[in-house]
Formats: C-alpha cells, structure tokens, sequence
C-alpha cells in the first residue's frame, strides 16, 4: 500500500472522515479502548464508513509504525447511490443492468471485472462493505481504467439491497454451479442484477436464498471451474447477446 492510498493517526483519521474523504477501510488496532478510539468508531458509524480490529502486526506493514493505532485506507473511487442509478436507467428509457461481487478479494479479478463491466455497457456494480479486495491504485491500473467510468455503490445491508432492486423491478440472476439451468437456458431479457461469488467459496448461502433465479455456465473439462473473471466476462456477454437478439 502507497502512503498515498493512506492517514495515520486518530485525529487526523477522524477529519477526513468529517471533511468527506472517500475512505475504502479503517483498521484500528485491536484491543485499544481509549476515548479518542471510541470517538473514533462512533464517528465512522454515523458516517457509515467501514472499520475493522487487526493486529499492530497487521498495520505496520500499512507503511508508517507511528500510526498510533489506526490507519485509513482512502478509496479513489466516488461510490455512487444506487437508487439514483437504478432512476436514471429507468428515466432514460433503459432496463437496468448491474452486477453484484459477493467477497471478491483479488484486486486483479476484481480490475478485470471491471474492465469488462465497463466495456459491455453495464449500468454500475455493487459490493458490500466488507470482504471486498480494495478499489486500490492497483485495481485502477487492472480495470485499465476503467474505474473512471465505472460507477460503484458499496451497500452495508446487502439483503436490503437486494429488495431495493427488486422493489424496481430487477431479477436477481446468482451465476452459480449449484444451479440446475444455465445461463443460456435462463431469460435474461429484463431489468437484470448478476451476482458473481468468492474466489474461495462462491456466492454466499443468503445471497443464493435472496436472489430470483439461478444459473451456471456448462462445464466440460476436468477442473470443472473458471476465474471469476472470465466467468463474469461469460455470464454478462450471454445477457448483452440476449439483449442484442431481442433488439433486432
């Protein structure tokens, strides 16, 4: 990490988060209880800015040991509202079309989503706020830069959202091998969310329950699974193909 991507220090944490800094994490340092910490978390509670507890182990090596316990890591990127984006598609005359990252922790797939993302016309993605590989300088440099063009909405209550663009409308489609259909068996002609799951472990147990449908890309070979960045590069191209066949 660039001490550019980051503050140290309570204080000096503290006053970016009030003057409105664009703030990817804090990690505070585990077991410290001081007042200026409580006013700390209390501050980016009702800033709704994401902090986590880490080892002093865990940051010094974030780049400065004088941090004093705290370091934030700024985002350079402006998350965007999604039901100001889910408004705009409809008051333009179009059909929505996002993609959700369930816990996408390589900076370099989650670059290279984006890069797609952008490339095939999508209307934005959404993460959650915790688990996410950081929109750093280094997803800036994978997405091509595309991250400049790209709008990003980072949802802290992720089954909320999930009812938002349902309320508007929007099937949920969770990319999935668990799924009994595939991709080219499932319409994806409508107002359309796609999640994409973890490195590790896939799409998470609630977000499988909370989506509508589910599908999978067919499997031949023997590993039987993809890089999520090409499976999300194959799961948005056959929706785009739909959309185009249904344009003609």
């Amino acid at each position: 990490m660039k001490n550019t991507d980051t503050i140290f220090g309570t204080r000096a944490v503290m006053e970016a988060i009030k003057a409105g800094r664009e703030i990817e994490k804090i990690f505070i340092q585990s077991g410290l209880n001081n007042d200026l910490i409580r006013e700390l978390i209390s501050t980016a509670q009702n800033y709704k800015v994401p902090y986590t507890f880490v080892p002093q182990q865990k940051l010094n090596s974030l780049g400065d040991k004088n941090h004093q316990g705290v370091v934030c890591q700024l985002s350079i990127v402006q998350y965007a509202s999604l039901e100001n984006l889910i408004d705009k598609c409809y008051s333009e005359g179009r059909e929505p079309f996002f993609l959700i990252l369930d816990r996408i922790t390589d900076v370099r797939n989650f670059g290279a989503i984006a890069r797609t993302v952008e490339c095939a016309g999508l209307d934005g993605i959404i993460i959650g706020d915790k688990g996410n590989a950081p929109i750093s300088a280094d997803a800036m440099k994978t997405s091509a830069g595309a991250l400049n063009h790209l709008p990003v909405c980072r949802e802290k209550d992720m089954h909320k959202t999930f009812q938002l663009l349902k309320d508007n409308g929007i099937q949920i489609i969770a990319c999935t091998e668990k799924a009994t259909k595939t991709l080219y068996e499932t319409d994806l002609n409508s107002p359309l969310a796609i999640i994409m799951g973890s490195e590790e472990d896939g799409i998470a147990p609630q977000m499988l329950r909370d989506a509508d449908h589910q599908a999978k890309i067919p499997m031949s070979g023997e590993i039987a699974s993809l890089n999520v960045s090409v499976a999300a590069g194959v799961a948005i191209y056959e929706a785009v193909r739909q959309r185009l066949a249904k344009s003609k």
